[in-house]
């Protein structure tokens, strides 16, 4: 079936009158992209695209290696999915503006909350630090299309704090909507793969996940200047799948590391919540992106039992209960949840937020609508309409 049959499917269902966010979208930035938005002296190291006879090949760094098609998988069957393959292949939305309007509109999506897209798989730190500000510049332009339809999400290494804050500032200015960090803080490269250059995929999954070893934490007082700033700029903070790492191309594991990966990004949120960081900068904002929502309460709940009577000999600084922090400071996105959506009344349970996951190997493309009506059968109609566009349209500013 191709792209454009499948899209054209009957869709039953009929488009809200409210505004729809989706809360989890994403693009694929073309691989010709980093030579033109690289710094100069990066350029000629950028990657460069092969055409193979049976498959297209990314060429960098002495490696060369398939593309990769799983995060552009919008618009087929799950029977018709494949690893590798041809740029032609892909879902042409994810780095074409005017196509991505068009998939939007015919999945009646109004706003597109836009994830990543990069880093460079390279060993070399500078150049691996260089390609956030890159990426973060071609998505923005890729907003200015449609300003009224993309939110973008810029990207920062969270190598080092006074860079990290200097990135966010330039992204601001630039017209992204929020700062996306990885799960743990991060090393300079050359310490966290000493041989080989890295694939696409292996250096993204840094950029989301970090060092899950690090002896740094984010409740450490060397990021609050970070937090600070991010209260003074309004941006939220998002980490996004990160909490553990998705061996994407091993049949074997990659269903069961996928479920895990949801459960990790509760990790991350508690060290948060119990290092006081929260209630140390009131106004800050961390959503949890495509961890799913419904262990939400269950982790408030568990949260609250253990610090409640464990909390005197660990010395916590809290003032309040962790719940209080979930439901003030914390929130997360969700694609296929209904027991998150059946959940949102319990405590800290109630800041979600509906996501198609376009164009990757989950999305609800091209039902969306379809899906958010059976997701929220039942549901109040002021409450499903927070879920599915609200509650984003505030938390980005929207």
């Amino acid at each position: 079936m191709t792209q454009d049959a499948a899209v054209l499917e009957s869709k039953q269902a009929t488009k809200p009158n409210t505004l729809i966010v989706d809360a989890d979208a994403h693009v694929n930035p073309p691989h010709e992209m980093w030579a033109e938005y690289l710094p100069a002296a990066f350029r000629d190291q950028a990657p460069k695209i092969e055409h193979g006879e049976d498959f297209d090949y990314v060429i960098f760094e002495g490696s060369r290696r398939k593309v990769n098609l799983i995060g552009a998988q919008a618009g087929r069957k799950g029977q018709d999915y494949k690893m590798h393959g041809r740029i032609s292949d892909a879902r042409s939305g994810g780095w074409m503006p005017a196509a991505r309007v068009e998939d939007m509109n015919q999945d009646g999506m109004d706003i597109s909350i836009l994830f990543g897209g990069g880093p460079l798989g390279t060993t070399n730190n500078e150049l691996y630090k260089a390609s956030f500000g890159a990426y973060n510049n071609w998505l923005a332009d890729f907003c200015s299309y449609a300003p009224d339809r993309f939110a973008g999400v810029g990207y920062i290494p969270m190598q080092d704090v006074d860079e990290a804050i200097k990135m966010m500032r330039e992204l601001v200015k630039k017209g992204l909507k929020a700062v996306n960090i990885p799960a743990f803080p991060m090393k300079a490269l050359g310490s966290l793969n000493s041989g080989g250059a890295l694939n696409g995929g292996a250096a993204q999954t840094l950029a989301l996940t970090g060092d899950v070893n690090s002896e740094r934490t984010y409740a450490d007082p060397e990021y609050d200047p970070f937090w600070k700033a991010a209260c003074d700029l309004g941006i939220p903070i998002t980490i996004h799948l990160g909490g553990r790492t998705v061996r994407f191309t091993d049949k074997k594991f990659f269903l069961s590391d996928l479920l895990m990966s949801k459960f990790g990004m509760a990790e991350p949120i508690a060290i948060m919540i119990y290092g006081g960081v929260f209630q140390r900068f009131p106004e800050l904002k961390l959503a949890s992106i495509e961890s799913g929502v419904g262990w939400f309460a269950f982790a408030a709940n568990y949260m609250d039992e253990t610090w409640e009577k464990q909390r005197y000999w660990v010395n916590s600084v809290l003032e309040h209960p962790p719940s209080y922090f979930m439901e003030r400071n914390i929130y997360g996105s969700f694609i296929h949840d209904r027991a998150g959506v059946l959940m949102r009344s319990l405590p800290g349970a109630g800041n979600i937020m509906w996501s198609s996951d376009y164009p990757h190997s989950e999305t609800t493309f091209p039902h969306s609508l379809e899906v958010i009506e059976r997701l929220f059968e039942g549901v109040p109609e002021a409450e499903r309409n927070m879920i599915i566009g609200g509650r984003a349209k505030e938390l980005f500013r929207l």
